[in-house]
């Protein structure tokens, strides 16, 4: 999971972790576990269809989002 590019995209469309637990359907804590990777969390399908369409993503964004390792 790439979490800086993810809060990219929050900022450019001006989401707050509130606003985007809120659009997604889960509680603030659960997305900020699962931006975070603790305690096992991830994404499910359905939350990253919800980002994508949120922010329009491409396919491409989506995979380096959400399927690619962070690069420190």
């Amino acid at each position: 999971m790439n979490k800086k590019m993810l809060e990219s995209k929050m900022k450019l469309f001006g989401d707050t972790n509130a606003s985007l637990a809120a659009a997604i359907g889960i509680s603030q804590q659960s997305l900020s576990s699962k931006k975070n990777e603790t305690r096992g969390a991830e994404f499910t399908q359905g939350e990253i269809a919800a980002i994508k369409q949120r922010y329009t993503l491409s396919a491409g964004e989506v995979d380096d989002i959400f399927f690619a390792k962070e690069v420190s």
